[in-house]
C-alpha cells in the first residue's frame, strides 16, 4: 500500500525540498490549499459561505521546534479571527487547530499549548463560533483530550476529533457522546502500528459505522469527516434512526475534494462544512491528503507528467 510510504515521506526533510522544488507542485497544492495569506483566504470564505456552505479554517504548520514558532502560531489564528469578525458570520466559520503548532512536543508542551490555544478559543468565543482540536498521531491524544476537557470548562462548545481507526476510539466516542460535546468523526489519517490502530480498510471502515452509531444515539453533536458516499448514505440513516434534525449534525469534507457532492449536500438542507486550510507550511497537510485517497495521489502523479 502506498498510504505508509507517503505518510512516510512526510515526515522526511528530503522529500520535502524535492516535492516543494517541483515546478507543478504549486499548481496541485492550490488544490487542496487556496491561499497562503488571510488576504488569500478571505475572498474564498466570502465565496463558500455566499454558496450555502460552512466551513471549518486551519493554518497549515505542524513543526514547531521553539516557543516562539508555538506563540505566532497563536498570533496567526488571532489575526485570522480578526479578519473574520467584519464578516460577521458567526459559527458558520469556526476554527481547525493542531495543538503540536501551540508547542504541545515542546520541553512543558502539555502546558505550554494549553497556554497558547485558550486566547484562540477566547477569541473565537467573542466572535460567536467555536474551535476544534484536530486528532494527531496516537501518543498526542491524552494530552489532547485534557486541553478538550479543560477548555470546555469555560468554552463548552469547543470540539475535539476522534480517528476511527484506532482501537480506542470507541471507548473515546462513549465518553464523548455521554458529555455531549461537539466531535468530528474521521477515518484518520497518521502512520500508526498495528497494536494500536486498525490497518485494513473494511476494518477501518466497520469501527468507523460502530463509532458513529455511538455518536448519533449520544447527546453531543456529531460531525462526520467522510468523503467515502457510503459512509454518507450511512450517516444519513443513523441520523434518521436516531431521530435527528437536520439542523442536529453536520458533514465536513475537505476543500478540493468532491466539491459538488458539498453543494449537493447543502441543498438538501444538511450543514455541511469546509475544512479549508491555508498558510505557506503546508507540506505535511498536503502529503497527507495524498495518503488518504489514491485518486490525489493519481492527481498529483498525472500533473507531474503532464507539466514535467
Amino acid at each position: 500500500m502506498l498510504g505508509p510510504v507517503i505518510l512516510a515521506a512526510s515526515r522526511s526533510d528530503r522529500m520535502r525540498r524535492l516535492i516543494s522544488a517541483a515546478p507543478v507542485t504549486k499548481q496541485v497544492v492550490d488544490r487542496f490549499i487556496p491561499g497562503e495569506t488571510v488576504d488569500d483566504i478571505v475572498p474564498v470564505v466570502e465565496e463558500l459561505t455566499a454558496n450555502g456552505l460552512e466551513l471549518t479554517m486551519d493554518v497549515v504548520g505542524e513543526d514547531i521546534t521553539g516557543p516562539e514558532q508555538a506563540a505566532a502560531a497563536r498570533d496567526a489564528y488571532l489575526a485570522l479571527i480578526a479578519r473574520l469578525a467584519p464578516l460577521e458570520l458567526g459559527e458558520r466559520v469556526e476554527l481547525s487547530v493542531k495543538l503540536s503548532m501551540f508547542g504541545q512536543a515542546l520541553p512543558g508542551g502539555h502546558e505550554l499549548a494549553l497556554a497558547n490555544v485558550r486566547p484562540v478559543v477566547e477569541a473565537a468565543a467573542a466572535l460567536g463560533t467555536t474551535v476544534t482540536l484536530d486528532a494527531e498521531d496516537h501518543t498526542t491524544l491524552d494530552s489532547m483530550f485534557a486541553i478538550h476537557e479543560e477548555l470546555r470548562k469555560d468554552f463548552p462548545q469547543t470540539g475535539c476529533v476522534i480517528q476511527a481507526y484506532l482501537f480506542r476510539t470507541e471507548a473515546d466516542a462513549r465518553r464523548l457522546a455521554a458529555a455531549g460535546s461537539r466531535v468530528r468523526l474521521v477515518k484518520g489519517a497518521y502512520k500508526e502500528p498495528a497494536e494500536v490502530a486498525y490497518q485494513r480498510k473494511h476494518e477501518i471502515d466497520k469501527a468507523y459505522v460502530r463509532v458513529l452509531r455511538t455518536l448519533m444515539d449520544g447527546s453531543g453533536y456529531p460531525m462526520i469527516g467522510s468523503h467515502d458516499p457510503r459512509l454518507i448514505a450511512i450517516g444519513q440513516e443513523l441520523a434518521r434512526t436516531a431521530g435527528r434534525k437536520l439542523d442536529e449534525y453536520e458533514f465536513q469534507m475537505l476543500y478540493g475534494i468532491r466539491g459538488e457532492e458539498h453543494l449537493r449536500l447543502a441543498a438538501e438542507g444538511h450543514r455541511m462544512r469546509v475544512y479549508t486550510a491555508y498558510g505557506t507550511d503546508w507540506y505535511g497537510y498536503f502529503m497527507r491528503r495524498l495518503a488518504e485517497k489514491p485518486a490525489n495521489l493519481r492527481f498529483f502523479a498525472r500533473s507531474m507528467i503532464s507539466k514535467g
